[in-house]
Parts: C-alpha cells; sequence; structure tokens
C-alpha cells in the first residue's frame, strides 16, 4: 500500500472528513483513479461529499506533490498516490489498466549526451504499452 495518509499526517494536513475520504480512495498499490471514480468511490463512504470537494482536494494533493497527475493517452487524467518512490507506468491499450512498475537501472543515464540538445534533464517519464493478461486472452 501507498503510504498517503501517513504522509499527509506527517505534513499536518488538515484532515477533516472529506479530505480524509479522498485520501483513503486513493491509499493503495497500483491506484490510478480518474477524479470520477476517487468521486464514485468517496460517495460510498460519505454520500455528502461533492465533486466540487473531490476536484479541489485532487488539485491541492497535487500541488503539495503527495499525488502525481498521469496522463497516458487521450483519457482522462488519473492520480497516482505512489508520488515518492520513483516509478514507470505499464498501461493496457485494451482495457486502459495501469500498473507501477520499478525498473532497475537509469533512464537518465540511457540518454546519450548527444541527444540532450543542451538539455538539463531532471526527470524522466516512461511508459510501457502492452495488453493485460485479460485483453491479450480475449485478443
Amino acid at each position: 500500500m501507498s503510504d498517503l495518509l501517513e504522509r499527509l499526517r506527517g505534513r499536518g494536513w488538515r484532515m477533516t472528513a472529506q479530505r480524509r475520504v479522498v485520501a483513503e480512495v486513493l491509499d493503495g498499490d497500483h491506484v490510478h483513479l480518474t477524479a470520477d471514480e476517487v468521486h464514485a468511490r468517496a460517495v460510498e463512504r460519505l454520500p455528502e461529499i461533492s465533486r466540487a470537494t473531490v476536484y479541489n482536494t485532487l488539485g491541492e494533493l497535487v500541488s503539495l506533490g503527495e499525488v502525481l497527475e498521469v496522463s497516458t493517452d487521450r483519457r482522462a487524467k488519473r492520480y497516482d498516490p505512489n508520488a515518492h518512490r520513483p516509478h514507470h507506468h505499464l498501461v493496457c491499450a485494451g482495457c486502459g489498466a495501469i500498473r507501477d512498475v520499478h525498473p532497475i537501472g537509469n533512464p537518465l543515464a540511457d540518454l546519450p549526451a548527444a541527444e540532450r540538445f543542451g538539455f538539463t534533464v531532471s526527470d524522466v517519464e516512461v511508459t510501457y504499452r502492452g495488453l493485460c493478461p485479460e485483453c491479450a486472452a480475449a485478443a
């Protein structure tokens, strides 16, 4: 599981009932939910939570650097609580499922100096694409 709730408590983030529910919905391994999915799950736990509160909370978590905004294709943005452990994403081209992957090595080192065009590279995002076992079996 991610340690999102613990990180937020450690920061002294004001934990209202609505914020807590959003953080609980996001907490876990391989969590990459859209804002609408976060809202739907939050409503199951706290029926009075509004869509605006969910969107505002997600925006705040992204601004704090506690949640990553992931855009792997033309679909809706997804929110990843695994913000403090470097990782890449494995995306199913069929159903859109996303998994965090932790390959060995340094992708920054794989970019030759001649291909940097003078850039000072500070970050790299790698997305692996393919079919998950269920989509591959159906193909």
